[in-house]
């Protein structure tokens, strides 16, 4: 009866919208298909976040928009795509602000780059973020770069600014990072639950215990608060941190080596007596 009443009404494959509809119970056919035909959709909720890769956004993408993942990190691995938005290969993954977006199914990979751009200038456009990038020597994607370090050595917001302020004391003064979570991301072993002396050697351009300054570009994607927290960071003269014991991703800091290296004692003896 539907296709019946579909071919009275002209509604065939020619004139068919794809896209997602939000369909109720108890529509007669005549309702169903002005609904189809109309093209209002229903829009869906994207949820960007804690990617790693530019293949983990392309894999989020896919999961809610028509374009799939292979269509899409292809356009983000394409370096006229990343040159037309203004980014290089190792800093495009700063053009993606974790949020909760709205999409119509039905959008392309081109369609969903072009609105994360817009996103990406939107978000530094508001607050005076860019004022205070400048301020801190910094271009919007090292900002992110930093963030996404920070983002990685702790879940709680509350230390996000302490911890972007270690990192810019130890920037200031020439240190070299030394930052855990860059030396994961050289390693590509993800699941990596205690960072060894071995894994510190690797000759990679992100492994900040070798080289000095910022990683080349992000090591996954940052937070909205990792990138205020750099922004915003907290002053003080703490230059090192370390994971407490027991507290559930807490971090005691110290303003030197001496006390440094007492945090991380009691660390690692909590994580020997674990077996990790």
């Amino acid at each position: 009866s539907f296709d019946w009443l579909a071919g009275q009404m002209s509604y065939n494959k020619p004139t068919v919208r794809p896209g997602r509809y939000k369909i109720e119970a108890g529509w007669s056919n005549r309702t169903l298909i002005s609904h189809l035909r109309g093209g209002k959709q229903s829009p869906v909720k994207l949820v960007l976040n804690h990617g790693r890769l530019l293949s983990d956004v392309a894999g989020k993408a896919a999961q809610f928009i028509e374009a799939d993942s292979m269509e899409i990190i292809t356009l983000l691995s394409d370096p006229k795509t990343v040159e037309a938005q203004g980014f290089q290969p190792e800093t495009f993954m700063s053009m993606f602000i974790p949020n909760t977006y709205e999409f119509f199914w039905n959008t392309s990979a081109e369609q969903f780059v072009t609105r994360m751009k817009k996103e990406h200038d939107s978000y530094w456009s508001k607050n005076k973020r860019k004022e205070k990038a400048e301020a801190l020597g910094l271009s919007p994607s090292e900002v992110y770069t930093l963030a996404s370090i920070v983002e990685r050595e702790s879940n709680l917001k509350s230390e996000r600014p302490i911890i972007a302020g270690v990192y810019w004391n130890r920037i200031q003064r020439g240190m070299l990072l030394q930052a855990d979570p860059t030396v994961v991301f050289a390693t590509r072993e993800f699941g990596l639950r205690r960072v060894l002396k071995r894994h510190l050697e690797i000759d990679s351009p992100y492994n900040t215990y070798k080289y000095l300054g910022l990683p080349p570009g992000p090591i996954s994607m940052a937070s909205i608060s990792s990138i205020d927290a750099v922004l915003n960071r907290a002053e003080h003269d703490y230059i090192f941190f370390c994971a407490k014991p027991d507290s559930n991703g807490g971090h005691a800091f110290a303003k030197n080596l001496a006390g440094h290296n007492a945090n991380a004692r009691r660390y690692h003896r909590w994580l020997n007596q674990r077996g990790i």
